[in-house]
């Protein structure tokens, strides 16, 4: 019984996936186990609140998963499917989110400080109060993303931008250049210009010179 009562401690939901269930049984069955879901079907799992640092989920599908409050430290989602999935107050800190999908995920109150998001595509999210401090955004697509109220320092901003991206309340310092998409096509801001934009749309940003 013990088994079952520590994955119903670490698991709220199973995936539906038969394959990716039983290896998310038997990880939640051993007591300090580093998760490895590389590469499987984890769509719709409730996994909030659990400790899942250090985990292999590269390439692992987390569509609509719930992993709110969940300690992700150096986590390993390079690839990983985080479509609408609620991030929510999680700690992603120095994980590696290169070349996942974030589109419409929720991620308000999480901690991603030092983490690396290269290629991500960011689209509509939500990372309102997100701490982002140290974090590496590069070719990270932020279009209809809200970062309302979210913090940086020093973090590396080379992301892509258009009028419905939200910055209000956005505070710290950043290194550029972004890209923002307009009527007039892509244009490539930076130093002064950057800074311009994003403060005339409510945020308290300085940008910093490499």
């Amino acid at each position: 019984m013990s088994g079952t009562r520590d994955a119903e401690n670490k698991i709220r939901v199973m995936p539906a996936d038969p394959e990716a269930a039983a290896v998310l049984k038997g990880w939640a069955a051993q007591e300090d186990a580093l998760l490895d879901v590389a590469g499987l079907d984890l769509t719709g799992a409730d996994l909030s609140g659990a400790d899942l640092a250090n985990g292999l989920l590269t390439e692992t599908v987390l569509r609509k998963a719930n992993l709110s409050s969940c300690d992700l430290y150096r986590a390993h989602l390079e690839a990983a499917v985080l479509a609408e999935a609620n991030l929510s107050s999680a700690g992603l800190v120095k994980a590696v989110l290169d070349e996942a999908s974030l589109t419409g995920a929720n991620l308000d109150g999480a901690d991603l400080g030092s983490a690396e998001l290269w290629g991500v595509d960011a689209s509509g999210a939500s990372l309102r109060g997100t701490r982002l401090h140290g974090a590496a955004l590069l070719e990270t697509k932020l279009y209809g993303a809200d970062l309302s109220h979210a913090m940086v320092q020093e973090t590396s901003f080379k992301v892509f931008l258009d009028d419905r991206s939200v910055v209000e309340g956005l505070t710290g310092t950043v290194f550029g250049p972004a890209r923002v998409a307009g009527t007039e096509g892509v244009r490539e801001l930076g130093g002064g210009d950057l800074e311009l934009w994003l403060n005339e749309r409510g945020a308290r940003v300085e940008v910093l010179t490499p």
